[in-house]
């Protein structure tokens, strides 16, 4: 017998779906807002919740990693009176079980039911996975959990697997954990640099060539290809590659074998293919730049990686990691930092994302040197005049209180009436000034204020916002 949390404020929809949990033989708890849903969940152990997009208090998306990072990691199945299919696409990008849209039948809600608790029994049933090797991946925020899971499945597979993410966010450190948590860690892991293979040398970089193949070919070479046998092979910016190189290279995944330059014979090569890009591969198919076919065979799993913005709660862990390591390697003492310090990189949009960071942080180590402490003063200067501006704009977004609200002289409201005004539009501006210094994220927006989830959500309902709105 299962626990069954349903999170709905249909109540006509609720008494059909947990009358039909409980035929079943299960139990059936149902919660008609976000609130007695959340509250619910972490207190009661839960196998499957059926959550409503749509709630009084908010939208069941806001709260998907709320649910299952509750105690019994519960699997979701998500149902919604709406057509949104990019609200769907969220969703299955967030893990859930399905997404189904209302009204639906009985039996295909009775199906997913069953799918995933038979799906809960077989995992618990799995042997406990080793101890994942993370070296140089910093960060527990939810996102980057979810890439942590995506490596270990990736390292006990063989299949091709694509990275991506924007420029800067740990895509090769990434690779490296799945060959090293891989049964290939004792062999070479090769990285292509797709990006700055000379264009006249690709061929025999990556195939290698006999003695006198070609002008300057002294003796003869083995390329990367051949390199990684036995081992990965890491193909970092792959939407580089020449599209001259893309057919001879998909024969190459096919056949695990290729021809060096000069060679009548065929060499085999045994290797594990990685590749990254933070190009839209999708979009260079439809262009012609990236053939279609190569793009099947080097996707099998992917893991996106999420630029540093989106996971500002790992910023703390990043600094006191790099800040350490910098420090020896300067053979300096280990530095303090600043409330403020640290504030003013959380509101940075580090568009160049740990790569970037890591420079800031060396930077400011350089500038305070000797001093014990960083302090804002210490970053570079650029990073400062944006966030002062930025600082300032948000400052200004709204006008004065005074002339908000007082206006001319014959207008002036009694003190109750401007005092309520005043706070609503203070309270607003606040807000939507949180909102865009956590980039919506439900836990750093509570962090930051101090609010809790039930209070956030009705300021939210009373202004009319939303996590996405601002």
């Amino acid at each position: 017998m299962a626990r069954i949390l349903i999170i709905d404020d249909d109540e006509h929809f609720s008494t059909m779906l947990s009358g039909m949990v409980e035929r079943a033989g299960h139990d059936a708890v149902v919660a008609g807002t976000i609130r007695d849903g959340l509250d619910n969940a972490s207190q009661g152990s839960y196998e499957v919740v059926f959550l409503d997009v749509h709630l009084p208090d908010g939208s069941g998306l806001d709260v998907l990693q709320d649910i299952k990072e509750s105690p019994s990691s519960p699997e979701i199945i998500m149902i919604t009176g709406f057509d949104e299919s990019g609200a769907a696409e969220l969703a299955l990008k967030n893990g859930v079980w399905d997404y189904i849209k209302k009204p639906s039948s009985i039996k295909d809600m009775q199906l997913a039911l069953l799918r995933a608790l038979q799906y809960r029994r077989e995992k618990g049933h799995q042997k406990p996975p080793s101890a994942l090797r993370t070296e140089g991946i910093i960060g527990r925020s939810p996102l980057i959990t979810t890439c942590l899971n995506m490596v270990a499945k990736a390292a006990h597979a063989e299949a091709n697997v694509l990275i991506t993410g924007e420029t800067g966010t740990g895509k090769e450190l990434f690779a490296l954990s799945i060959h090293n948590n891989s049964s290939r860690a004792n062999k070479n892991f090769v990285v292509v640099d797709c990006a700055s293979l000379p264009q006249n040398l690709v061929e025999s970089t990556l195939f290698g060539h006999e003695k006198g193949s070609f002008t300057g070919a002294d003796k003869a070479r083995d390329g990367l290809v051949r390199q990684a046998h036995g081992g990965t092979l890491f193909l970092d910016e792959i939407g580089e590659l020449p599209l001259s190189m893309q057919k001879n290279f998909l024969r190459v995944l096919q056949m695990r074998s290729f021809r060096p330059i000069g060679s009548d014979a065929e060499i085999s090569s045994d290797f594990r293919l990685i590749s990254a890009t933070n190009r839209n591969l999708d979009k260079m198919v439809e262009e012609g730049q990236f053939r279609e076919d190569l793009l099947f065979r080097v996707r099998t799993l992917q893991i996106d990686l999420p630029p540093l913005r989106k996971h500002p709660e790992d910023i703390r862990e990043l600094l006191i990691h790099y800040v350490a390591r910098l420090c020896e390697q300067y053979g300096i003492g280990n530095k303090g930092f600043s409330p403020e310090f640290l504030t003013a990189l959380k509101g940075h949009d580090w568009p160049g994302n740990i790569r970037e960071f890591i420079s800031t942080i060396e930077k400011s180590i350089a500038e305070a040197f000797h001093q014990p402490t960083l302090y804002p003063k210490h970053l570079p200067t650029d990073i400062r005049i944006k966030l002062k501006k930025s600082e300032l704009d948000t400052d200004s977004d709204g006008e004065p209180p005074r002339q908000t609200y007082l206006g001319s002289d014959l207008s002036i409201p009694d003190l109750k009436t401007y005092r309520e005004e005043v706070v609503a539009n203070a309270e607003r501006q606040y807000l939507e000034r949180v909102i865009r210094a956590s980039d919506g994220e439900l836990k750093e927006i509570c962090r930051l204020s101090g609010l809790s989830r039930p209070r956030l959500y009705a300021l939210l309902k009373k202004y009319n916002l939303t996590r996405q709105s601002i």
